[in-house]
Protein backbone atom coordinates (compact mmCIF):
# COMPACT_ATOMS: atom_id res chain seq x y z
CA UNK A 1 0.00 0.00 0.00
CA UNK A 2 1.22 3.51 -0.82
CA UNK A 3 2.34 5.61 2.15
CA UNK A 4 0.54 8.68 0.79
CA UNK A 5 -3.05 7.74 1.79
CA UNK A 6 -1.96 7.02 5.37
CA UNK A 7 0.00 10.25 5.43
CA UNK A 8 -3.03 12.25 4.27
CA UNK A 9 -5.29 10.58 6.82
CA UNK A 10 -2.96 11.27 9.74
CA UNK A 11 -2.48 14.83 8.50
CA UNK A 12 -6.20 15.60 8.49
CA UNK A 13 -6.72 14.26 12.01
CA UNK A 14 -3.62 16.08 13.19
CA UNK A 15 -4.79 19.36 11.70
CA UNK A 16 -8.13 19.06 13.53
CA UNK A 17 -6.30 18.62 16.83
CA UNK A 18 -3.73 21.33 16.15
CA UNK A 19 -6.24 24.05 15.41
CA UNK A 20 -8.56 23.04 18.25
CA UNK A 21 -5.55 23.30 20.56
CA UNK A 22 -4.77 26.78 19.28
CA UNK A 23 -8.34 27.95 19.73
CA UNK A 24 -8.68 26.44 23.21
CA UNK A 25 -5.49 28.20 24.24
CA UNK A 26 -7.21 31.51 23.57
CA UNK A 27 -9.34 30.91 26.67
CA UNK A 28 -6.43 31.17 29.08
CA UNK A 29 -7.16 34.30 31.17
CA UNK A 30 -10.52 34.68 29.36
CA UNK A 31 -12.65 31.89 30.83
CA UNK A 32 -15.48 32.71 33.28
CA UNK A 33 -13.60 31.15 36.21
CA UNK A 34 -9.92 30.86 37.13
CA UNK A 35 -10.30 27.09 37.38
CA UNK A 36 -11.68 27.05 33.86
CA UNK A 37 -8.64 28.95 32.57
CA UNK A 38 -6.53 26.06 33.85
CA UNK A 39 -8.93 23.37 32.64
CA UNK A 40 -9.14 24.69 29.09
CA UNK A 41 -5.38 25.18 29.01
CA UNK A 42 -4.97 21.51 29.90
CA UNK A 43 -7.47 20.47 27.26
CA UNK A 44 -5.51 22.53 24.73
CA UNK A 45 -2.33 20.69 25.72
CA UNK A 46 -4.06 17.33 25.22
CA UNK A 47 -5.12 18.34 21.72
CA UNK A 48 -1.63 19.66 21.01
CA UNK A 49 -0.10 16.37 22.09
CA UNK A 50 -2.40 14.49 19.74
CA UNK A 51 -1.52 16.91 16.94
CA UNK A 52 2.20 16.42 17.53
CA UNK A 53 2.05 12.64 17.30
CA UNK A 54 -0.22 12.64 14.27
CA UNK A 55 1.77 15.31 12.41
CA UNK A 56 5.04 13.60 13.29
CA UNK A 57 3.71 10.40 11.79
CA UNK A 58 2.39 12.18 8.71
CA UNK A 59 5.74 13.89 8.29
CA UNK A 60 7.62 10.60 8.51
CA UNK A 61 5.54 9.29 5.61
CA UNK A 62 6.16 12.38 3.46
CA UNK A 63 8.69 12.53 0.64
CA UNK A 64 10.88 14.30 1.55
CA UNK A 65 10.41 13.64 5.28
CA UNK A 66 9.02 16.64 7.18
CA UNK A 67 9.00 17.37 10.90
CA UNK A 68 5.93 18.18 13.00
CA UNK A 69 7.13 21.80 13.12
CA UNK A 70 7.40 21.92 9.33
CA UNK A 71 3.80 20.81 9.01
CA UNK A 72 2.48 23.05 11.79
CA UNK A 73 4.34 26.25 10.96
CA UNK A 74 5.45 26.16 7.34
CA UNK A 75 2.25 25.34 5.48
CA UNK A 76 -0.17 27.87 4.07
CA UNK A 77 -3.90 27.75 4.77
CA UNK A 78 -4.70 25.92 1.53
CA UNK A 79 -2.44 23.04 2.62
CA UNK A 80 -4.36 22.37 5.84
CA UNK A 81 -6.94 19.58 5.89
CA UNK A 82 -8.93 20.34 9.05
CA UNK A 83 -12.70 20.66 9.25
CA UNK A 84 -14.02 24.21 9.28
CA UNK A 85 -15.52 23.71 12.74
CA UNK A 86 -12.16 24.00 14.50
CA UNK A 87 -10.80 27.05 12.71
CA UNK A 88 -13.61 29.45 13.45
CA UNK A 89 -13.33 32.06 16.24
CA UNK A 90 -15.48 31.78 19.36
CA UNK A 91 -17.94 34.51 18.43
CA UNK A 92 -18.85 37.36 20.76
CA UNK A 93 -20.51 36.92 24.13
CA UNK A 94 -22.77 39.39 25.86
CA UNK A 95 -19.76 41.16 27.36
CA UNK A 96 -18.05 41.53 23.99
CA UNK A 97 -15.50 38.81 24.76
CA UNK A 98 -15.42 35.30 23.29
CA UNK A 99 -18.59 33.28 23.73
CA UNK A 100 -18.08 30.53 26.30
CA UNK A 101 -21.26 28.77 25.18
CA UNK A 102 -19.82 28.41 21.69
CA UNK A 103 -16.66 26.90 23.16
CA UNK A 104 -18.63 24.30 25.09
CA UNK A 105 -20.91 23.49 22.16
CA UNK A 106 -17.93 22.95 19.88
CA UNK A 107 -16.02 20.99 22.48
CA UNK A 108 -19.01 18.72 23.08
CA UNK A 109 -19.44 17.88 19.41
CA UNK A 110 -15.76 17.53 18.56
CA UNK A 111 -14.82 15.48 21.63
CA UNK A 112 -17.78 13.14 21.16
CA UNK A 113 -16.68 12.59 17.57
CA UNK A 114 -13.04 12.13 18.56
CA UNK A 115 -14.04 9.68 21.29
CA UNK A 116 -15.82 7.43 18.82
CA UNK A 117 -13.10 7.87 16.21
CA UNK A 118 -10.15 7.06 18.46
CA UNK A 119 -12.02 4.21 20.11
CA UNK A 120 -12.44 2.60 16.72
CA UNK A 121 -8.88 3.38 15.65
CA UNK A 122 -7.50 1.51 18.66
CA UNK A 123 -8.08 -1.55 16.45
CA UNK A 124 -6.34 -0.02 13.41
CA UNK A 125 -4.05 -2.38 11.53
CA UNK A 126 -1.53 0.47 11.44
CA UNK A 127 0.38 0.06 14.71
CA UNK A 128 1.27 3.75 15.00
CA UNK A 129 -2.28 4.98 14.48
CA UNK A 130 -3.56 2.37 16.95
CA UNK A 131 -1.05 3.51 19.59
CA UNK A 132 -1.90 7.19 19.10
CA UNK A 133 -5.61 6.41 19.36
CA UNK A 134 -5.19 4.33 22.52
CA UNK A 135 -3.70 7.30 24.36
CA UNK A 136 -5.90 9.97 22.79
CA UNK A 137 -9.23 8.26 23.51
CA UNK A 138 -8.67 8.58 27.26
CA UNK A 139 -7.98 12.30 26.91
CA UNK A 140 -10.92 13.18 24.69
CA UNK A 141 -13.27 11.17 26.88
CA UNK A 142 -12.43 13.63 29.65
CA UNK A 143 -12.97 16.54 27.23
CA UNK A 144 -16.40 15.15 26.41
CA UNK A 145 -17.29 14.84 30.09
CA UNK A 146 -16.09 18.39 30.76
CA UNK A 147 -18.15 19.83 27.93
CA UNK A 148 -21.19 17.77 28.93
CA UNK A 149 -21.17 19.16 32.45
CA UNK A 150 -21.03 22.74 31.21
CA UNK A 151 -23.67 22.32 28.49
CA UNK A 152 -26.09 20.80 31.01
CA UNK A 153 -25.27 23.44 33.61
CA UNK A 154 -25.86 26.30 31.17
CA UNK A 155 -28.73 24.77 29.25
CA UNK A 156 -30.67 23.80 32.36
CA UNK A 157 -29.76 26.97 34.23
CA UNK A 158 -31.33 30.41 34.04
CA UNK A 159 -33.45 31.66 31.16
CA UNK A 160 -30.50 33.73 30.00
CA UNK A 161 -27.95 30.90 30.13
CA UNK A 162 -30.42 28.57 28.41
CA UNK A 163 -31.02 31.04 25.58
CA UNK A 164 -27.35 31.74 25.08
CA UNK A 165 -26.44 28.07 25.08
CA UNK A 166 -29.14 27.32 22.50
CA UNK A 167 -27.87 30.18 20.34
CA UNK A 168 -24.32 28.87 20.66
CA UNK A 169 -25.39 25.42 19.46
CA UNK A 170 -27.19 26.90 16.49
CA UNK A 171 -24.09 28.87 15.49
CA UNK A 172 -21.96 25.71 15.49
CA UNK A 173 -24.40 23.18 14.08
CA UNK A 174 -24.03 24.00 10.36
CA UNK A 175 -20.38 22.94 10.63
CA UNK A 176 -20.98 19.60 12.33
CA UNK A 177 -21.84 17.54 9.26
CA UNK A 178 -18.35 17.95 7.77
CA UNK A 179 -17.00 15.71 10.54
CA UNK A 180 -18.74 12.77 8.86
CA UNK A 181 -17.60 13.49 5.29
CA UNK A 182 -15.35 10.59 4.34
CA UNK A 183 -14.33 11.82 0.90
CA UNK A 184 -10.82 12.56 2.18
CA UNK A 185 -10.22 8.94 3.27
CA UNK A 186 -8.71 6.67 0.63
CA UNK A 187 -10.95 3.56 0.35
CA UNK A 188 -7.90 1.31 0.45
CA UNK A 189 -7.24 2.43 4.04
CA UNK A 190 -10.72 1.38 5.10
CA UNK A 191 -10.46 -1.95 3.28
CA UNK A 192 -7.12 -2.61 4.99
CA UNK A 193 -8.46 -1.72 8.44
CA UNK A 194 -6.14 1.27 8.80
CA UNK A 195 -8.83 3.96 8.93
CA UNK A 196 -12.52 4.38 9.69
CA UNK A 197 -15.07 5.94 7.38
CA UNK A 198 -16.38 8.96 9.32
CA UNK A 199 -19.95 8.41 8.16
CA UNK A 200 -20.12 5.22 10.25
CA UNK A 201 -19.63 7.35 13.37
CA UNK A 202 -22.53 9.68 12.64
CA UNK A 203 -25.43 7.82 14.32
CA UNK A 204 -23.56 7.20 17.56
CA UNK A 205 -22.03 10.68 17.76
CA UNK A 206 -25.24 12.57 17.03
CA UNK A 207 -27.22 10.26 19.28
CA UNK A 208 -24.86 10.86 22.19
CA UNK A 209 -24.91 14.63 21.63
CA UNK A 210 -28.71 14.57 21.44
CA UNK A 211 -28.85 12.79 24.80
CA UNK A 212 -26.76 15.54 26.38
CA UNK A 213 -28.91 18.25 24.83
CA UNK A 214 -32.06 16.57 26.11
CA UNK A 215 -30.66 16.51 29.63
CA UNK A 216 -29.76 20.18 29.20
CA UNK A 217 -33.34 20.99 28.04
CA UNK A 218 -31.88 22.18 24.72
CA UNK A 219 -33.14 21.46 21.23
CA UNK A 220 -31.06 19.78 18.55
CA UNK A 221 -30.70 22.52 15.90
CA UNK A 222 -32.10 21.90 12.46
CA UNK A 223 -29.81 24.37 10.68
CA UNK A 224 -28.76 23.21 7.23
CA UNK A 225 -25.07 22.28 6.82
CA UNK A 226 -22.78 24.81 5.18
CA UNK A 227 -20.92 23.95 2.01
CA UNK A 228 -17.77 22.57 3.62
CA UNK A 229 -14.39 22.11 1.97
CA UNK A 230 -11.88 22.15 4.78
CA UNK A 231 -10.72 18.59 4.02
CA UNK A 232 -9.94 19.77 0.50
CA UNK A 233 -8.05 22.88 1.58
CA UNK A 234 -10.95 25.28 1.05
CA UNK A 235 -11.00 27.35 4.23
CA UNK A 236 -12.48 30.49 5.69
CA UNK A 237 -10.47 33.68 6.16
CA UNK A 238 -10.44 32.83 9.86
CA UNK A 239 -7.78 30.18 9.26
CA UNK A 240 -5.47 32.65 7.55
CA UNK A 241 -5.80 34.99 10.53
CA UNK A 242 -5.25 32.14 12.99
CA UNK A 243 -2.13 30.93 11.19
CA UNK A 244 -0.69 34.44 11.14
CA UNK A 245 -0.70 34.36 14.95
CA UNK A 246 0.38 30.74 15.26
CA UNK A 247 3.14 30.73 12.66
CA UNK A 248 4.53 34.27 12.89
CA UNK A 249 7.55 33.53 15.07
CA UNK A 250 8.55 30.34 13.27
CA UNK A 251 8.34 32.00 9.87
CA UNK A 252 10.26 35.06 11.00
CA UNK A 253 13.09 32.91 12.44
CA UNK A 254 13.04 29.69 10.37
CA UNK A 255 15.18 26.85 11.62
CA UNK A 256 16.00 28.45 14.96
CA UNK A 257 16.54 26.10 17.92
CA UNK A 258 15.24 27.32 21.25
Amino acid sequence: MSRQPTRDYALALGDDALLMAQRLGEWIASAPQIEEDIALGNLALDQLGQARTLLSYAGSLSDPVRTEDDLAYLRDAADFRNVLLVERPWGAGADGGPDFGVAMARLLVLSTYQCRLYDGLCASTDATIAAIAAKAVKEVDYHRDHATRWVVRLGDGTDESHGRMQAALESEWPYVEELFDGSFVDPTLIDAGVAMHPSTLRPAVLGQVADVLSEATLLVPDDAPVAAGGRRGQHTDHLTELLADMQGLARTHPGVSW
